[in-house]
């Protein structure tokens, strides 16, 4: 079925009434038999430190063959005054990993043994408990091997290394271009922290020096600072992802009217007029002073252009004619220099030269597909 170019499209919603907000939604505490040194107070404390809005700690269920309930979320170390913890786990299957999110706890129990079902009785399983789905990782060893039609959300950056997610990246624009509007987000997927005394150093240690909370960041554009609010925007794709928290943030925008004035962001589904459309690239928070960004434009799973960003202004327009009878996307990845991660200071290296990456901006999708 090849989705419609539909008539009409729901107004979009506003670009100023809303708060962007940080955080990481992939993470594993020693409640994952393969983590080190990193009890839920040591994640969370660290979170806090950073001034980080919301955290997902998604331990393997298979250790505890689907228990989490009276492991992770029943520690009493599994709590903030700041930061806003969703509920969830990493669902670890034969297939591949789904990362399940609510903002209450649910009978993960039920998801977990329902983890070799077919995909439409986990599309009625997941409606039924009314939590997220978000497909990890889909191109590494433990890929995601479930329906896309059944996500919610993808993990487009997992851990600080970058070139490992290029062919998840590739997969992601394979949805998109089939007329599927998929949220992106990142997540650290860490596992390990760096330990408090000698004795506990493991061969794994290392890996926290290069990999913790916040690589990546993903940054969530939500209309109030609620869990709900948060869950809905990474649904609609009105995030970004940055290599770090210290990195910039990148919003992409777009005059569709020609009015001068920019009305739609990324995730935001629009009709097109059949005139040109200005898109504006805005890099905001931390980054390099006076650095100047290269800025690779994907139209349609393709490369649409290059373009550098303004060192005052931190931003970069450019033009494009999306048709009126046709389906288009456009998105856009960040490149240039690593801003420091003091905490994590190996986790430049492995990111490279790829600082963030937006989600889309759509044109005549059916949200009904």
């Amino acid at each position: 079925m090849t989705p419609k170019i539909p008539e009409t499209l729901p107004p979009v919603a506003s670009l100023t009434d809303g708060v962007w907000l940080k955080g990481d939604w992939h993470m594993h505490s020693r409640h994952s038999t393969d983590s080190t040194n990193n009890p839920e107070a040591k994640i969370i404390g660290f979170a806090e430190k950073m001034g980080f809005d919301y955290l997902a700690i998604t331990d393997h269920d298979i250790h505890v063959w689907g228990d989490v309930a009276n492991n992770t979320w029943a520690d009493p170390e599994y709590r903030s005054d700041s930061v806003l913890l969703f509920y969830g786990a990493e669902l670890t299957a034969p297939r591949g990993h789904i990362n399940i999110l609510s903002t209450e706890p649910y009978d993960h129990q039920r998801v977990f043994d329902a983890r070799d079902a077919r995909d439409w009785d986990l599309l009625a399983l997941k409606n039924e408990l009314g939590v997220h789905f978000s497909a990890n990782h889909p191109s590494t060893k433990n890929h995601y091997g479930y329906s896309f039609d059944i996500a919610d959300s993808v993990e487009i950056w997992n851990t600080s290394v970058w070139p490992k997610n290029i062919p998840g990246v590739r997969i992601w624009d394979d949805m998109l271009l089939s007329g599927r509007m998929l949220g992106a987000r990142g997540g650290s997927d860490s596992h390990h922290g760096v330990p408090d005394t000698p004795e506990q150093t493991t061969p794994q240690s290392i890996e926290a020096t290069a990999n913790y909370v916040g690589t990546p960041t993903t940054w969530i554009f939500a209309v109030e600072r609620t869990k709900d609010a948060i869950l809905d925007a990474l649904v609609r794709g009105r995030a970004s992802v940055s290599a770090n928290p210290c990195n910039p943030r990148v919003e992409l925008y777009a005059d569709v009217d020609g009015d001068g004035e920019m009305d739609t962001m990324m995730g935001d589904n629009v009709k097109p007029s059949g005139k040109p459309v200005t898109f504006e690239v805005r890099l905001a928070g931390g980054g390099i002073p006076g650095a100047c960004y290269a800025v690779k434009v994907i139209k349609n799973r393709n490369e649409f252009g290059s373009f550098v960003t303004d060192a005052e202004t931190r931003s970069v327009r450019f033009t494009d004619t999306p048709e009126e009878g046709a389906r288009a996307y456009y998105r856009v990845e960040i490149e240039g220099p690593q801003t420091p991660f003091p905490e994590v200071p190996n986790s430049m290296a492995q990111s490279g030269n790829t600082v963030a990456l937006s989600n889309p901006i759509y044109f005549n999708y059916d949200p009904t597909f």
